[in-house]
């Protein structure tokens, strides 16, 4: 059986010839058809903007649905998420100041970001893989300027993205940065600083 594919404006049509058992080269798909004649019975129109532009039928390799479905790699920790599949959090200035004051055994790195700052944006990216990468030896979290601006007053964040590391030992002093910074920075204070 051989396949041509015939293209119009706005739908596409695989015609299925039994007739013949050659192939047919480039030169039939030169000229696009703007009608159908003699369609068959066996000819399926789509539309080219609908999602699933191929035929279901279990044996045809075009078939992209099992492409679109997303695999969870791991499970995100129970909090309040950005997106439900996002490990770092947005918490507020309250869930701070508790979490920081409370005992804990990892680092705590502060992303102050706003939802209109490009450079955020890129940080926030960073930051998930690093999240991934650093599962249960750090917590990252969102810290919102435009929704705790006064937080972010409080704790003197004048350029975005700003990050601040709190270590979980009392004794050590935060590292504050400013703008975009490195993945491997970002690895290098975790490690050696807190």
């Amino acid at each position: 059986m051989a396949a041509i594919l015939t293209l119009a404006t706005t739908s596409c049509a695989i015609t299925t010839s039994a007739s013949t058992n050659k192939t047919l080269g480039f030169h039939a798909l030169q000229k696009p058809l703007l009608s159908f004649p003699n369609s068959s019975p066996k000819t399926h129109h789509c539309n080219l903007f609908s999602s699933s532009s191929t035929i279901n039928k279990p044996n045809n390799p075009t078939n992209l649905s099992s492409l679109t479905t997303r695999k969870l790699l791991c499970k995100p920790p129970n909090g309040k998420h950005v997106r439900e599949d996002y490990l770092v959090k947005k918490y507020s200035a309250e869930e701070i100041q508790e979490l920081v004051r409370g005992d804990r055994s990892v680092p705590v790195i502060l992303d102050f970001y706003a939802t209109w700052c490009g450079p955020c944006i890129l940080m926030a990216q960073e930051l998930e893989m690093l999240a991934v990468e650093y599962e249960k030896d750090a917590l990252f979290i969102k810290v919102d300027t435009d929704d705790e601006h006064e937080f972010a007053r409080d704790m003197q964040v004048r350029g975005l993205p700003t990050l601040l590391f709190i270590s979980p030992d009392p004794s050590k002093d935060a590292i504050r940065t400013e703008g975009l910074i490195p993945k491997q920075m970002i690895r290098d204070i975790i490690t050696n600083e807190m």
